[in-house]
C-alpha cells in the first residue's frame, strides 16, 4: 500500500490525478528545519520528520512525504504567520525569480529515495494593492512563499521553468518516474 504523509489537499489532488491508490496518514511532526545543514539536505531532513513516524507505523508499506519551500536572494521562505510576513514575502518575491524546491521521500523497507526537485518562478512588479487584496482574499497562510500559483497568484506569474506540479506542492511527474524506475508501481 501506498501512504502519503501529508495532509495538503494539494498534494492529494496531484497524486489523484495520476490514478495512483493511496491512503493518508500523517504524524504530528515539529518540522524542524535545520539551517545548519545545507538547504537541499534541511529540506530532505524535514520531509523524512515527516515520513519517519508514519513508516514506523506502516514498515510494510512505501511511505511518500515531502516539504516545500521558497527561496528568493538566498532566503528561505517557508508558511507566513501573519500578515506583515505574507506582505514581506510577496513584497521580495514582486518583480523577480524565485525558485520553488521541494525536498521528496519515498520510503519503504527495501527503498530509500530522495531527490529535491527545483523550479524557477519569476514573477512580475506587484503593487501594495494586489499584495495586499491577495493576502486578504485568498489562504496564502498555508503556503510556502505566500502563494498558491494554482489559485489567485496565477495572475503574478511572468514565468514557469520547471514543473507546475512542484510549485503545487508535489513533483509528482518525478515521484511516478522514481516509483515506476523502482518498480514500485
Amino acid at each position: 500500500m501506498i501512504i502519503l504523509a501529508s495532509k495538503s489537499p494539494r498534494r492529494k489532488e496531484l497524486l489523484e490525478k495520476y490514478h495512483i491508490n493511496f491512503i493518508i496518514d500523517t504524524v504530528e511532526t515539529s518540522e524542524v528545519f535545520n539551517e545548519n545543514l545545507k538547504l537541499e539536505e534541511a529540506l530532505l531532513d524535514v520531509a523524512f520528520q515527516k515520513v519517519l513516524p508514519v513508516f514506523e507505523k506502516h514498515q510494510n508499506d512505501l511511505i511518500i512525504g515531502a516539504d516545500t519551500i521558497v527561496v528568493c536572494e538566498n532566503k528561505v521562505l517557508g508558511k507566513p504567520k501573519d500578515f506583515n510576513e505574507a506582505y514581506n514575502m510577496l513584497r521580495l518575491l514582486s518583480n523577480k525569480s524565485h525558485y520553488v524546491m521541494t525536498g521528496v521521500i519515498i520510503k519503504s523497507e527495501e527503498k530509500d529515495i530522495r531527490f529535491v526537485e527545483k523550479t524557477k518562478v519569476t514573477f512580475k512588479d506587484l503593487t501594495d494593492q494586489e499584495i495586499i487584496e491577495y493576502i486578504s482574499t485568498e489562504n496564502v497562510y498555508d503556503k510556502a512563499g505566500s502563494y498558491a500559483i494554482q489559485e489567485g497568484a496565477s495572475k503574478f506569474v511572468l514565468n514557469v521553468d520547471g514543473s507546475m506540479n512542484n510549485v503545487i506542492g508535489l513533483p509528482v511527474e518525478r515521484v511516478v518516474e522514481e516509483l515506476k524506475k523502482h518498480e514500485l508501481i
